[in-house]
């Protein structure tokens, strides 16, 4: 990139200043002479470069060790990326629970909270409890809200591109919330929001099950499952951001819903009463017939949902989450369906991650967004067209 000539020279400064931010934040304190040898630029450019992210606060000088200082007289210049120049905050809102994640601008977790929140809260009271999770976190940390950059939040249902949730059956009060607009009077930074299944995809391909693989499914597995996918390592949305939505697949043949095929009894369960669905598992690894029977056909349904995706992307690898990814009984059966239906099996693993994947996902999003900023020479995985 240092060898390019002509052109716009303001595009070429900032791709310059990109090569080497990126550079200084991957290496480990680096002098002007290895991102010299690291970039391809000419040493006057990094230099110029260099001066110019330490003006704007992104880079400092290394202050050289008394005993380095004497063994070599004046040492060589060295630099660092200033990750603690900004913050970035990662939200899950949930049905049970409203969880928060704190980073630097390397991504690298500072602080984290979560709170606990009625199935029966409106969108009001649920916010709320957003705002003060994310008020203790910043205060047992000691970050100021201003040096927030970016913010990203997960949240079940479809959303579309400006944070609004076109639809959602898990919350009440949901459908129709301009989540985007409503959080962003907290913060003077963006908001960005994501479906919940999409950010731990996300998270996934980041720092769990699938860190090797850019053809993934995640599924989020509960009473209405999700789905998040990423195609060639970028997120899939689907056109109006509805992709994934594997929970309503049963409305094709008019089947019993998954609150139906896993009562016990003839009547269904509350779609978000998640101790109901776990008592059910328990019975059935204790051996009630009843329990076994329920558990079988929420499997049976769960694997017909994931097949669909599975035959439509033929990804490399599913990894399943949600409260289902802790219930035995799930993994070797959607393994062993999963290869009598798809013409090409995939592998199949359970989240790394766990509870902590829609918050770690969000992260990335708001991760993301900055980098784009900062970097801004391709567009990141997360990146909406």
């Amino acid at each position: 990139m240092g060898r390019l000539t002509g052109g716009d020279p303001s595009l070429l400064r900032r791709i310059n200043s990109a090569v080497v931010l990126h550079s200084l934040r991957s290496a480990d304190s680096p002098t002007l002479t290895d991102l010299t040898r690291i970039t391809g630029l000419s040493r006057p450019t990094v230099e110029g470069v260099v001066e110019g992210l330490i003006e704007i606060g992104l880079v400092v000088e290394c202050v050289p060790e008394e005993g380095e200082t004497r063994r070599q007289g004046r040492p060589a210049r060295r630099f660092r990326f200033r990750a603690e120049a900004g913050h970035l905050l990662g939200i899950e809102i949930g049905a049970h629970r409203v969880a928060v994640l704190l980073s630097g601008l390397d991504g690298r977790i500072i602080g984290a909270g979560s709170r606990e929140v009625p199935e029966t809260a409106g969108e009001d009271e649920r916010l709320e409890r957003v705002r003060a999770v994310v008020a203790d976190v910043l205060r047992r940390t000691g970050v100021a809200r201003g040096s927030l950059r970016a913010v990203g939040v997960g949240s079940p249902g479809i959303v579309e591109s400006d944070g609004t949730v076109r639809l959602c059956t898990a919350l009440p009060g949901w459908t129709g919330l301009a989540l985007g607009e409503r959080l962003r009077r907290s913060f003077r930074c963006p908001v960005l929001v994501e479906n919940d299944a999409n950010a731990a995809a996300v998270a996934e391909h980041w720092k769990g099950a699938a860190t090797d693989s850019d053809d993934i499914v995640f599924v989020l597995a509960g009473l209405s499952p999700g789905a998040g996918s990423l195609i060639g390592g970028r997120l899939h949305r689907g056109y109006g951001g509805a992709a994934g939505e594997i929970g309503a697949l049963h409305l094709l043949g008019r089947e019993a819903t998954p609150e139906k095929l896993l009562s016990t009894t003839d009547k269904p369960l509350h779609p978000l009463d998640e101790q109901a669905v776990a008592d059910v598992f328990a019975l059935a690894k204790g051996g009630d017939e009843q329990a076994r029977a329920a558990v079988d056909r929420f499997i049976q349904r769960l694997v017909h949902n994931v097949a669909a995706l599975v035959l439509a992307l033929d990804p490399e690898l599913v990894v399943v989450g949600g409260w289902a990814a802790g219930l035995d009984g799930v993994l070797d059966p959607l393994r062993e369906q999963l290869s009598r239906y798809c013409l090409r099996p995939p592998r199949v693993a359970l989240s790394l991650l766990g509870e902590a994947a829609v918050a770690t996902g969000a992260l990335r999003l708001a991760l993301d967004h900055v980098e784009e900023q900062l970097f801004a020479v391709e567009r990141t995985v997360t990146a909406r067209r």
